[in-house]
């Protein structure tokens, strides 16, 4: 039965966009043979699926078509597509990324300088409604830079097969020039260039508000034959590499709700316990993020495996400590 309602939502869409002059309700319902509430669902659905369809005014009665036919139909985009672009650039713009969000920006312009002006005037109040209605919760946490001439450096580098050079600064080192392969970029609380080191094919992270001075530089390099990017960020909990931990954390029962609901890591399994709590098994590295991440979880998660992990939560509680000890006036 769905087969056959999607069958005749495509046969009228076919019919609209064949006449000119469009069709009626009554048109409709001598054409496919239903009756006029049918009729009216199957207009409906025309409308919400070829956003372009013309309302047409032929008193005393209304008709529909499709003028340009169903191929430039099938790929205008609806209003729910128009919100969520604008949503991902207005969240690229509120957590510090114009570069990106100016990317996204302009293909919005585009799509809607190619859409006729009849469905862009259609569309126009709804989009507004929800753009109005929906918004960015923007947290607390790093302030990502994505330099617009830094990516295109990057971006050419990796196209032609090329080192890539920069200088690279760290808190309490010294500044030191590298020559890289690089692998790709990694977008998230802070932005990470993924490179190899072109002696020993080690894979590291570079942040890309420490970088300077990027060129893509003459020569070969390429990343290592067997290097998968989304397996190489699936590795760890956020962003930063070192080894790899099988992690086991209790949660109680007071946080197991939440903690079922919650995308640990893509590798995770979960096990109920009797009392109503839930045991959450993965395997990622990056154990000073995820310390920082169960400070959130309070007294609801305890840390069963790895012991490496429990060191890291001890030395960020002491550091935590000292810091509130403070000398008051």
């Amino acid at each position: 039965m769905r087969h056959d309602k999607a069958a005749m939502v495509i046969d009228l869409a076919r019919r609209m966009a064949a006449s000119a002059e469009g069709l009626t309700l009554g048109e409709i319902e001598r054409d496919l043979d239903v009756g006029r509430r049918t009729a009216e669902r199957l207009r409906d659905a025309v409308i919400m699926l070829f956003p372009q369809t013309e309302e047409v005014s032929d008193p005393p009665n209304k008709r529909w078509r499709i003028r340009g036919g169903l191929s430039a139909f099938e790929q205008a985009p609806t209003t729910g597509e128009l919100v969520e672009l604008t949503k991902a650039a207005q969240g690229l713009r509120a957590t510090g990324e114009p570069g990106r969000a100016a990317a996204l920006e302009g293909l919005e312009r585009k799509l809607k300088s190619a859409m006729r002006s009849t469905t862009l005037n259609r569309l126009a109040p709804d989009l507004e409604a929800l753009v109005r209605a929906e918004t960015i919760a923007v947290q607390a946490g790093p302030r990502p830079s994505a330099d617009e001439a830094v990516l295109a450096e990057i971006r050419q580098a990796i196209l032609a097969g090329r080192p890539l050079g920069f200088i690279y600064s760290r808190p309490g080192a010294e500044a030191r020039r590298r020559s890289v392969a690089p692998c790709g970029v990694m977008f998230g609380r802070a932005n990470y260039l993924v490179a190899a080191d072109r002696e020993s094919g080690r894979v590291q992270t570079f942040r890309l508000d420490r970088m300077s001075g990027v060129r893509a530089e003459e020569g070969v390099a390429s990343p290592p034959a067997d290097f998968d990017l989304q397996a190489f960020a699936s590795q760890s909990f956020g962003i930063y590499q070192d080894e790899i931990e099988d992690v086991v954390l209790k949660v109680s029962p007071d946080g197991a709700s939440e903690a079922r609901a919650w995308r640990w890591h893509p590798t995770q399994s979960l096990e109920d316990q009797p009392d109503g709590g839930v045991v959450v098994r993965f395997r990622a590295s990056g154990m000073r993020e995820l310390a920082w991440h169960l400070f959130t979880w309070g007294e609801q998660v305890k840390i069963v495996a790895p012991e490496r992990l429990k060191a890291v939560m001890a030395g960020e509680l002491a550091a935590a400590a000292r810091a509130l000890d403070v000398t008051r006036p």
